[in-house]
């Protein structure tokens, strides 16, 4: 399980430390791709899996489904932690997210987004002005 947010340094060859406890949960590997809201998103092995499957059945006669595919598998690349325990932030993905030399690492349960530290500053914000609100809206589905 994924929790809490960690700010971690991206160095000049674009490696970043994943945060020490999220490490076991990504020894069999790990898949990084686009995340939805400008971020980037991480998915452990068993996680990916079942995802991957899910959205390999959307119909590829839906314009939106392709959309979403290209999304999620184009820039989607296979990594796995190094002996220190980072990973490979490739520059297309980086810049995606506007991540330059600093990048906060947020739990969400079976995943991690990794976000530049403005654009969560951003949702931080958002999330303080609205989570009441969206909360309330979700409550039914919990």
């Amino acid at each position: 399980m994924f929790l809490g947010r960690h700010a971690h340094a991206v160095d000049a060859k674009g490696r970043m430390a994943v945060p020490a406890r999220f490490r076991d949960a990504l020894a069999d590997g790990l898949v990084l791709t686009r995340g939805i809201d400008r971020c980037l998103a991480l998915y452990p092995m068993a996680a990916w899996r079942p995802l991957a499957e899910k959205i390999d059945a959307l119909p590829i006669s839906d314009p939106d489904a392709r959309t979403f595919r290209r999304l999620v598998f184009a820039e989607a690349v296979d990594l796995t932690l190094d002996t220190q325990g980072r990973i490979l932030l490739p520059p297309e993905l980086r810049a995606y997210a506007g991540i330059d030399r600093d990048a906060l690492v947020v739990g969400v349960h079976t995943s991690v987004e990794i976000w530049s530290p403005e654009r969560w500053a951003s949702v931080s914000a958002a999330l303080d002005d609205d989570g009441a609100e969206v909360a309330q809206r979700l409550a039914s589905l919990i």
